[in-house]
């Protein structure tokens, strides 16, 4: 499947949590200043398309941020044989200093990964 995006996403390895629809901790697979994917081992069915949610994004210990939120609106869901994904496009961080903090930091990541 060919992703067309306006902007890149960054891969992470945060951790994402949505209380009202999981209970525990997700992958944060990617994530950039517009959207989000989040990946967990459990149907992941609660979460309703076109629907705001308050996500709780947990960085990667290196980045040395606390955990923030923000609020962002599913765009699709996809289960696989042994996973499931949701992608979110991000409408707001209350929080906006540590989310731009953590994706500086994937941003200058990503950099140095490609230039290795």
């Amino acid at each position: 499947m060919e992703e067309r995006r306006k902007d890149i996403r960054y891969r992470t390895l945060g951790r994402a949590r949505i209380p009202e629809v999981f209970d525990g901790d997700m992958v944060l697979k990617d994530l950039s200043i517009t959207g989000c994917r989040i990946q967990c081992t459990k149907p992941i069915e609660a979460i309703q398309l076109h629907t705001p949610y308050t996500i709780q994004i947990i960085p990667e210990p290196e980045v040395k941020t606390d955990m923030f939120e923000v609020l962002a609106e599913s765009r699709w869901i996809r289960s696989r044989e042994d996973s499931y994904e949701a992608a979110f496009k991000i409408l707001a961080s209350p929080k906006g200093k540590q989310f731009d903090c953590y994706v500086d930091y994937l941003v200058w990541r990503s950099g140095s990964i490609s230039n290795t």
